[in-house]
């Protein structure tokens, strides 16, 4: 025992100073420009004020914006999972070679250019775009999405629908079918077995992929900076044109830390809702739960 402590030691020893080159680049490169910009918010040195912070509950046009930016992430994040999880589900039931061929669509995205899918998106919402032609198809003329909040939501969801689906896929891939056979030969219909057996044990991956798609659509710059307009800018376009035209460090350092302060809370207690997912997870796959979610198939 005594020999096996030291070694213990001298391995964890090691392993953190692997993690000393990594560590000291992330400190010089983010650390340093965010304690910068956190000092900068509060104004001058030797002027210590929250004014810049006041401004951003004070002003009209902030809070619009910050409220945009809000409905932008959260209808995101709303059609992501609604095209994710079945897609993902999907991947989990079929073949090595079809789960192959669909994890190569997700990824995609990742090796294309981010200008260039924006770009693309650019000449399918314009005037006498496909998409204006898919709408007089149907007998709706002039529908045209480039410039507007429609058409930055529809872009934003496929560039960040792989965000949702890649932690859905761990989730799903990750669960045991034979409760659900187990569910179904003690009586369970298939949704009521999918609804109390598969849906809390996926549930860990939902958080995963939500809180992933909504913090991202929170600083999301260059869709809304390309398909959008001026008129419907978002919390990212804000803050470049306080830092790029008005010149005004102070009120864009501000408004950058409340939005990190928030992004840290939403991630802070989707790790705890997370936690508590995973244990009503457990609960319900546990021979009890799943006995209890056939019976409940049976009375209905």
């Amino acid at each position: 025992m005594s020999m096996t402590k030291p070694r213990a030691s001298a391995g964890t020893l090691g392993n953190w100073l692997i993690l000393v080159p990594a560590l000291a680049l992330l400190v010089v490169i983010l650390g340093v420009p965010l304690v910068e910009n956190v000092v900068r918010s509060f104004g001058l040195p030797g002027q210590f004020s929250l004014d810049h912070y006041a401004q951003i509950f004070t002003e009209r046009t902030t809070l619009n914006i910050m409220f945009r930016t809000l409905v932008a992430a959260v209808v995101v994040t709303a059609i992501t999972l609604v095209l994710g999880y079945p897609y993902a589900y999907l991947m989990t039931r079929v073949g090595p070679g079809a789960r192959g061929v669909m994890l190569t669509v997700v990824l995609i995205p990742f090796w294309t250019s981010a200008l260039a899918r924006n770009f693309a998106w650019i000449i399918l919402l314009g005037n006498n775009a496909p998409v204006q032609q898919f709408f007089q198809f149907f007998g709706l003329p002039n529908v045209v999405l480039y410039g507007t909040a429609t058409g930055v939501t529809v872009a934003m969801s496929q560039v960040m629908l792989p965000f949702m689906v890649l932690p859905l896929f761990a989730s799903l891939g990750a669960i045991d079918r034979r409760l659900l056979l187990a569910a179904r030969g003690l009586g369970s219909s298939p949704i009521v077995a999918f609804w109390k057996i598969f849906w809390p044990l996926s549930r860990t991956g939902v958080v995963s992929g939500i809180i992933l798609v909504f913090t991202l659509s929170l600083g999301f710059y260059v869709t809304p900076a390309l398909v959008g307009s001026p008129q419907q800018s978002l919390v990212a376009q804000l803050l470049g044109q306080e830092t790029t035209q008005l010149l005004d460090f102070a009120g864009a350092g501000a408004l950058g830390t409340f939005i990190l302060v928030v992004t840290l809370a939403l991630v802070v207690w989707a790790n705890r809702l997370g936690g508590s997912v995973s244990a009503i997870g457990a609960v319900s796959a546990a021979p009890g739960g799943a006995a209890s979610g056939a019976r409940a198939g049976r009375g209905r």
